[in-house]
């Protein structure tokens, strides 16, 4: 059969005037009312959204357990694949001598910025010293809980969830983004990554439903992610001397946020991103971004001298090369309850931790995966990739080393006497932090913390709501109406509120583990799309004929 040209035209119809002019308002209209219903069902029956909710994820992980574990493992393959493949590694994501949109400084210290969030400050001491006292070597027997031997298991475990497996969900799906928009000139929204697969169809409903899922996605990945934000933020305010209210204890003694508390730091944070996102990506994100990366860094040098300096550069290297040998096994092993008390052991442990990282960080590929696509431009495949993939997974490592390296060496000498391992994962970087230092001091660290979670919780706010505007604007990047913006910024935080209200983290969890399913299965669709296209150009290519929108038009 002949060789057809690509396709570069993807006409998706947008409001030419009215409130909804410059959006698709069959995907707009469609993703607020979901959203609403969602908010809407949580807070007018919590018990029946709870349990309904929590009934749905245990069918999810009993039944998608392996879904979810050798999908993510066929993004990772797939990235790593067309990067070290001659032929598809050295493709410009743009055309064919175009040249990158930054700087090579500019564009690893956007990917930098990329590979910090609010989740690196939850985890990066709570991961290190719950796998300190539990993994699945643990869970086998190979190791003792809590003991010294344990810290390279612990750090083997804690790389793999913030490792090449995350940033090869959302380098694959910046990088179909990429490629279609830049190479053949379709919008940069998620629909026209499957364009090889279903062609101009993804003008109607089927596309819509693509960029509907994609929302959705977006909007549960990021609150799961502003839930642990507002979590920790509540504790660091309660450490910082804002009153008792602001925690209540629950009925297994643990501490959460305090419903006024999660309403009045919500009220802040979203008024904040809000605001932010009015002023656009110049102003507000680029000056709120500029804080967050200057006192990253100011943290991050404060624990690499005064912290366990050498244990957590040994934790690091050793890490690094524990994660690198077993990391094959890791990728692909699925556990599944044999009724022992060690598969089923090892079951709820994947379910609890592997599991949720792998829909959390599918939930949020949409998100991270337009940005990296759009400061990639001009790149090649391989530098994309290596770049997406390298960079921020070494930058999380020397966060998990040595912060969680500095609390995990505080337990082992006694000296923070369970001061750490007693405490929430919300309170844990603080509870180092005053181990470590004497009152007044560990109060000032507080107060840098409490300052940098604010500031990538309104980052990461304000970030998604534009990105759910791009998408429901068919890929369009330019400044979108205040009310859009506006309802956005006030649904994340009706759904962040809302689930917290009625179940805490877990009730995020649930959701998003949910939400993140159909997409899982729109991201492997997109691999598949892309291994498909550039197969295709290959075969165009030798045989003399365009295969960029540049190229088509003759130009």
């Amino acid at each position: 059969m002949p060789l057809k040209p690509p396709l570069t035209e993807l006409e998706i119809k947008t409001a030419d005037s009215g409130f909804y002019k410059g959006f698709t308002k069959d995907v707009t209209i469609t993703a607020k009312i979901l959203v609403a219903a969602l908010i809407l069902w949580a807070v007018a029956f919590p018990n029946q959204a709870a349990s309904v909710l929590s009934h749905l994820n245990g069918v999810i992980l009993a039944s998608f357990n392996y879904w979810y574990i050798y999908v993510v493992a066929f993004f990772v393959v797939v990235s790593l694949g067309l990067a070290i493949w001659p032929a598809s590694g050295r493709l410009r994501l743009g055309a064919e001598h175009e040249k990158p949109e930054f700087s090579a400084f500019s564009w690893f210290s956007m990917m930098f910025g990329a590979g910090m969030g609010i989740g690196v400050l939850t985890y990066a001491t709570g991961e290190p010293i719950y796998h300190f006292q539990n993994n699945p070597d643990v869970i086998q027997g190979f190791v003792e809980g809590a003991s010294a031997e344990t810290v390279r298991s612990a750090y083997k475990w804690s790389f793999l969830h913030w490792g090449l497996s995350p940033w090869g969900a959302y380098a694959l799906t910046g990088l179909a983004l990429a490629f279609f928009a830049y190479r053949r000139g379709l919008p940069l929204t998620i629909r026209s990554a499957l364009t090889p697969l279903f062609g101009d169809r993804l003008s109607g409903f089927a596309g819509h439903a693509v960029d509907v899922v994609a929302v959705i996605a977006t909007v549960l990945g990021v609150a799961q992610t502003l839930g642990f934000g507002v979590e920790q933020f509540v504790a660091g305010l309660s450490r910082i001397g804002f009153g008792d209210w602001l925690l209540v204890t629950t009925d297994e003694g643990t501490q959460k946020a305090s419903v006024v508390a999660i309403v009045l730091s919500l009220v802040i944070i979203m008024g904040a991103s809000t605001l932010s996102a009015l002023s656009g990506v110049g102003k507000g994100i680029k000056w709120l971004s500029n804080i967050n990366m200057a006192l990253s860094v100011f943290l991050l040098s404060f624990f690499l001298i005064f912290g366990s300096t050498v244990f957590g550069l040994t934790a690091l290297v050793t890490g690094i090369y524990d994660y690198l040998l077993a990391f094959p096994e890791m990728l692909f092993t699925v556990w599944s309850d044999k009724g022992t008390e060690t598969s089923s052991a090892l079951e709820s442990w994947q379910g609890g931790w592997t599991i949720f990282y792998w829909a959390w960080w599918i939930a949020f590929a949409p998100f991270v995966g337009l940005f990296l696509a759009r400061i990639s431009r001009g790149r090649t495949i391989r530098e994309y990739v290596f770049g997406a993939m390298l960079v921020p997974s070494v930058m999380c490592f020397v966060w998990f080393a040595l912060i969680g390296g500095t609390a995990i060496d505080l337990e082992l000498s006694g000296i923070a006497e369970g001061a750490i391992l007693g405490t929430g994962l919300s309170d844990q970087l603080y509870a180092t932090l005053a181990v470590l230092l004497s009152d007044g001091l560990a109060w000032v660290f507080s107060v840098v913390v409490a300052v940098l979670l604010m500031t990538y919780l309104v980052t990461s706010a304000d970030s998604a709501v534009l990105i759910i505007n791009t998408i429901n604007a068919a890929g369009d990047e330019g400044p979108k109406a205040r009310p859009h913006i506006i309802f956005w910024g006030v649904a994340l935080a009706l759904v962040v509120g809302a689930l917290l209200i009625i179940g805490g983290l877990g009730a995020i969890q649930t959701a998003m583990i949910i939400g993140a399913l159909p997409f899982s299965v729109v991201m492997a669709l997109m691999g598949v799309a892309l291994i498909k296209a550039i197969i295709l150009d290959g075969l165009r290519g030798r045989a003399g004929l365009p295969v960029t929108a540049d190229q088509l038009a003759g130009e």
